[in-house]
């Protein structure tokens, strides 16, 4: 199962990378955390190359990279973008998570 963008996410990281000058190796790191209101929280962040360890997706010409200890609880997710004022921001559609806080940063397995 892979890791997925939407199309509205996949044209918000591209505008980010193109707009941060990163180079064309650069990829979407995504992970998660402990913490959070339901013990984890996920984090994006971007790298300039996949390490040696990670899982590799391409959704939507992103490339996406995730460690594979975080891979066992957000494999199969769906990164969305949501645009509106008071909900703005990355979402993310996790078929692993039982529980999910309220602003949908974190989750419980």
């Amino acid at each position: 199962m892979s890791i997925t963008l939407s199309e509205k996410a996949a044209e918000k990281i591209k505008g980010l990378l193109v707009g941060h000058n990163m180079p064309d190796t650069a990829c979407l790191r995504v992970s998660v955390r402990g913490g959070g209101c339901e013990g984890f929280t996920y984090s994006l962040d971007v790298t300039d190359k996949p390490g040696p360890e990670d899982q590799t997706f391409i959704s939507h010409d992103v490339p996406i990279v995730c460690d594979a200890k975080s891979y066992v609880s957000i494999k199969g997710t769906e990164i969305d973008y949501d645009d509106t004022l008071l909900k703005g921001g990355f979402v993310f559609i996790n078929p692993n998570a039982r529980t999910n806080c309220q602003c949908g940063s974190s989750f419980s397995k």
